[in-house]
């Protein structure tokens, strides 16, 4: 039973941490925005991404953008948390 909810919990966790990989090997060339889907990957990750931001800017936040690692860390975490629960259910 535990297999049923662990794996889709995996499989969306694993498509915003490489959306978010992917939205920082995008951001080396800046490509279009405007593209739909650059655009969906903004739309995915943005929602993550800028609350981190965003703390980090109220500490004092420096010219590098730290908030992908931050949230990939963050993502981790959640993931093993969450996995640890439900295990622990059934």
């Amino acid at each position: 039973m535990e297999e049923i909810l662990i794996r889709p919990i995996g499989f969306i966790f694993s498509i915003v941490q490489f959306a978010i990989l992917g939205r920082v090997l995008l951001s080396w060339i800046r490509p279009d925005r405007s593209h739909p889907a650059i655009q969906l990957l903004y739309d995915l990750t943005e929602p993550i991404l800028q609350p981190i931001r965003n703390l980090m800017s109220d500490m004092g936040g420096g010219m590098f953008d730290f908030s992908p690692i931050i949230a990939l860390l963050l993502l981790n975490v959640l993931e093993g948390l969450l996995k640890y629960i439900i295990t622990g259910l059934f």
